[in-house]
């Protein structure tokens, strides 16, 4: 079962945050409970950074605004509340590395789009905790229902006739690579940053797996772990673009990750005469809407259960 990645509109974002900045709310202004769910509070001031947020990425104002991040806000205690009791939780290297992608999105750093978002008044813990509330969400939904949508192959072939994709008779296949230059947890910033470097000089010396040895025997801690042949429809939807602009023998750019920076090595690809990819995104596509309306059922199910309080 497919679904979705936590993720906010990449070229509203980006519009609005290189546009002319919302003027930020004084911090210390007045806060008070808004809403209690199920015993936690929502303060009036998760409700207004959540607006802003919303006027940042769905150009939403005044209070529309408000009204949509305080069902956001109700959507996503709830959310947190059914992963907790599921026994699942989020850490903070999956929160950092999915901000890091929407930075990726918007060719912002992390820190950069921190700062554009304090500029337009909201502060990055609040798109930080919106994300931990998807991810969370992500994971009770796949646990729930993986096993209960079925897609059939008439269904994904009467989809495929109706579709843009039916003349599809190719797919992409790719042999990649990780490499991976190690960065231990406890090293400082000044020795990520030589890493980084170092990644850079990697990735501009790489010129086919093949001679690999010879750009990366030049580096300490530097690790090479095959990934194999991948059909472009098995390679995740974030990587997928990079992977395809990357010419055969170079390297992704370096990304940052929890062992160091990491690469993708593009060894080969290649052409083949098969209809699977696009069977194979229409199967996801299908099973990606089922997944949807079983998730809108379930977190109704449980707004109909929870006790929400105005204040």
């Amino acid at each position: 079962m497919t679904f979705k990645r936590p993720a906010l509109t990449p070229l509203l974002l980006a519009i609005s945050l290189l546009g002319a900045p919302i003027a930020a709310a004084p911090v210390l202004a007045q806060t008070s409970i808004a809403v209690v769910v199920n015993d936690q509070a929502i303060t009036t001031y998760d409700v207004n950074q959540r607006a802003k947020l919303l006027q940042l990425t769905q150009r939403k104002q005044g209070a529309t605004a408000k009204r949509l991040a305080e069902q956001e806000l109700i959507d996503d205690t709830i959310k947190l509340a059914e992963a907790s009791r599921l026994g699942i939780s989020v850490s903070q290297a999956d929160v950092d590395n999915a901000f890091g992608s929407i930075a990726r999105n918007v060719k912002l750093s992390p820190a950069q789009l921190g700062q554009a978002l304090r500029q337009g008044g909201v502060d990055p813990q609040t798109l930080k905790d919106r994300l931990k509330a998807q991810i969370a969400w992500s994971q009770v939904v796949r646990r729930r229902f993986s096993a209960s949508v079925d897609i059939n192959d008439s269904d994904v072939i009467a989809a495929l006739r109706k579709s843009d994709m039916k003349d599809k008779q190719t797919s992409v296949e790719y042999d990649l690579k990780r490499v991976v230059v190690v960065v231990p947890k406890n090293a400082g910033g000044g020795f990520k940053s030589q890493r980084k470097r170092e990644s850079d000089a990697i990735r501009a010396a790489f010129n086919g797996c093949d001679a690999s040895a010879t750009v990366l025997g030049s580096y300490k801690e530097v690790v090479v772990m095959p990934i194999g042949r991948r059909l472009e429809t098995e390679i995740p939807e974030d990587l997928r673009g990079a992977i395809d602009k990357t010419e055969v023998g170079r390297l992704t750019a370096p990304e940052a990750s929890p062992r160091g920076f990491e690469m993708i090595a593009v060894c080969e690809k290649r052409e083949i005469k098969s209809d699977i990819a696009a069977r194979t995104e229409m199967e996801n596509q299908l099973r990606e809407q089922e997944g949807e309306k079983l998730a809108r059922r379930y977190l109704m199910d449980l707004r109909r259960r929870a006790t929400i309080v105005d204040r």
